[in-house]
């Protein structure tokens, strides 16, 4: 017997449970920087440096700390269901809880792209430092961040999209759904289909017709409450 089909939407909130920062705060800024200054093309043509300043510190930031039960709670899921991951974040975490099916919807910070070329990912020229000005890709275009940018397409939405549509149900955590287009994934669920959403903060109600189981927990702290919730009503 097959088994049924889990598609996983995280965000933030599951990165912040292992001590990362989250991208962005209540007042809009990331780090006291406008994401103007530091996620946009216009930033990265304006003042290049700063951009990769900001994203050398993120890098830096993710090697310090280490996937959290929510993380390692996904991996356990894989024994029962066919689980996919679709996350917002661009760190490796759920890659370094082992988890098999991971889409970055928004890039990787482990890897980079020719400005030339946004949508093709190239691997670190130098796994132990970060890239800069100086470095190059064989186009000849600057190295940047493979991060996609606010004002840029994403790739990755009709993958996703394509994950969600045949799911046996979604599970939210760590999101608030507040940003598009990841935030319509929702939208491809057959209303049949039940959704479960793990995040400490109460979001919006959603606008579907899907049964929505909900606990207002931390992730690391209630992932047996959510499997329980999901072997009950799946």
């Amino acid at each position: 017997m097959s088994k049924k089909k889990l598609a996983v939407l995280t965000g933030a909130g599951i990165s912040a449970e292992s001590g990362l920062k989250t991208f962005r705060d209540g007042d809009g800024l990331w780090e006291n920087h406008s994401v103007y200054d530091v996620a946009t093309p216009e930033a990265w043509q304006r003042n290049p440096n700063l951009v990769l300043r900001f994203y050398e510190a993120r890098w830096k930031q993710m090697k310090t700390v280490q996937p959290n039960a929510a993380h390692q709670g996904l991996k356990t899921l894989e024994t029962d269901f066919q689980v996919e991951i679709i996350t917002q974040n661009i760190d490796d975490l759920h890659e370094r809880a082992s988890s098999n099916h991971i889409l970055h919807l928004h890039g990787e910070i482990n890897k980079v792209c020719s400005d030339k070329n946004p949508f093709k990912p190239l691997k670190l020229p130098n796994p132990e430092k970060y890239i800069t000005l100086d470095d190059r890709a064989a186009d000849g275009g600057k190295l940047r961040p493979y991060v996609v940018w606010f004002g840029e397409p994403v790739p990755a939405m009709e993958q996703a999209a394509e994950i969600v549509i045949s799911a046996d149900a979604l599970v939210i955590i760590g999101t608030s759904l507040q940003v598009y287009p990841a935030a319509g994934l929702v939208n491809y669920l057959h209303p049949s289909k039940p959704i479960f959403i793990l995040d400490p903060n109460p979001m919006a109600e959603l606008s579907v017709a899907n049964p929505i189981y909900s606990i207002a927990k931390k992730a690391g702290e209630a992932f047996e409450e959510l499997k329980t919730l999901i072997d009950r009503n799946l």
